[in-house]
């Protein structure tokens, strides 16, 4: 709805590459008083019609699906492993029905809010991420790496591959110092280049630790409290990068408000503090949580391999056990239900044979997310039609820390993890770093309240 929200800067519909002032949103008409009316749907499994509406459940109740399985088909419903050949996304309210929010039981009619995998917030729901969206560049062609849950896509984010996870389930690695993915980690190249580095969690162990020990002596530093992510903030001595995860992650059972209220706190402290005049802040989410999308995700850019690393799907390797784990396929550690669910999408599926052709690998991106660059150097309420991923962000980072000039030209040799990173686009399109025409720009915390109760209206 950000077109269409009072006072927005951006324009809707199909965008042209060059307008950098429209957004492609859904189709709709209205606004947040009368109700907005959308003409993006779903086929419900009755055979009637869902559109889009506005959620009125600030915690939406039922986990909507976002597996491996569910999520291929919910690009492509009949054929979910055709989808780089053709993603009419039209399998998100019928794998919902399927799964995870099944429809009232007859004979009580179907409520026509009942499939929350079609819902949105508008303005007044969530109005700091809407005035964030209008003040700084955003880009309406970011999508989640891997067309899957949460531990694939934020291996991408950390790794540049999920070395053949297709899992959350498999998250916790098997022993305390993590898991080894063969290509390394950013981490790897962080600590290699000397730059130094933290994770920032709340309410756990940051998700680092799925590559590193965080008890161990030696990895205690690259770990800490989200307190002192603000008191780092405000003194202006934050490390060069920073990983920061709330405890309020806006997963379905939580109240997105809250959320809200933390990252706006996070944004306030770096905006106010000594470090904002030259630091970049990406706001996004690790995978599209299983709800609706118009967008077709786009062919993974990786020069055309079917997957970054030779590691295909439910075929996991790593070098936790050099050699024998390090031989895809399926050498890697606990990889088991990976294995399992692999063979509900590719019947010809074998942990270690071949891997059929004709099934989807790791060369299509997932659904989009929201992505927002909260910066002085950030082009001011610009929409960046670029296509990119997580692995934009480790590229970007590569670039700016790890890259040594040539004598040459101006070209950099750039370190990278797989061909994953080492052809995704750093998106430096969004920003002016020669005029930091948003160094000035107003962060306003108290558009993001925290609810005086949880999941109330």
């Amino acid at each position: 709805m950000l077109a269409l929200a009072p006072g927005s800067p951006y324009n809707g519909g199909e965008c042209a590459l060059a307008d950098h002032g429209c957004v492609d949103g859904l189709s709709c008409t209205g606004d947040a008083r009368t109700g907005y009316r959308c003409t993006n749907s779903n086929l419900d499994d009755d055979g009637s019609t869902v559109f889009p509406f506005h959620a009125t459940d600030f915690c939406v109740k039922t986990d909507v699906n976002h597996a491996w399985v569910g999520t291929h088909q919910e690009g492509n419903f009949n054929n979910p492993n055709d989808g780089l050949v053709s993603s009419p996304n039209d399998g998100f309210v019928l794998v919902n029905d399927a799964t995870n929010q099944q429809d009232s039981t007859q004979p009580t009619p179907e409520s026509n809010v009942e499939d929350e995998t079609m819902s949105f917030y508008n303005e007044n729901d969530i109005g700091f991420y809407y005035s964030l969206a209008e003040t700084f560049a955003i880009d309406d062609r970011y999508f989640c790496s891997a067309l899957g849950p949460t531990f694939p896509n934020r291996s991408f984010e950390m790794a540049a591959t999920a070395f053949g996870h297709l899992t959350t389930s498999e998250f916790t690695p098997p022993t305390p110092n993590g898991y080894k993915p063969i290509t390394g980690t950013i981490f790897d190249l962080l600590d290699k280049g000397g730059v130094s580095w933290v994770d920032y969690s709340e309410g756990g162990p940051g998700e680092a630790t799925t590559f590193r020990n965080g008890t161990d002596p030696s990895q205690v530093a690259h770990f800490a409290p989200l307190t002192t992510f603000m008191a780092q903030a405000g003194a202006g001595n934050l490390p060069s990068v920073s990983f920061i995860e709330l405890a309020n992650s806006e997963h379905p059972g939580g109240d997105i408000r809250l959320g809200q209220n933390e990252v706006a706190q996070v944004i306030a402290a770096l905006r106010n503090g000594p470090n904002w005049k030259d630091s970049i802040l990406f706001l996004t989410y690790d995978e599209h949580g299983g709800f609706y999308d118009h967008v077709a995700p786009a062919p993974a850019p990786q020069g055309g391999a079917p997957n970054p690393d030779g590691i295909s799907p439910g075929q996991c390797a790593d070098a936790s056990n050099p050699p024998s784990s390090e031989q895809p396929p399926g050498g890697g550690v606990n990889c088991k239900i990976s294995q399992s669910q692999e063979p509900q999408l590719c019947p010809g599926f074998t942990p270690n044979g071949p891997f059929p052709a004709n099934c989807a690998n790791f060369d299509q991106l997932s659904f989009r997310v929201p992505f927002i660059a909260v910066s002085p150097f950030s082009k001011p309420h610009y929409v960046s039609h670029t296509v990119g991923d997580h692995t934009s962000m480790v590229a970007l980072i590569e670039k700016r820390f790890l890259g040594e000039q040539t004598k040459n030209d101006d070209d950099a040799i750039v370190p990278h993890l797989t061909a994953r990173d080492a052809h995704a686009n750093t998106l430096e399109d969004m920003f002016d770093f020669d005029g930091a025409p948003s160094k000035h720009s107003v962060i306003d915390p108290g558009l993001a309240p925290a609810p005086a109760t949880p999941c109330a209206p």
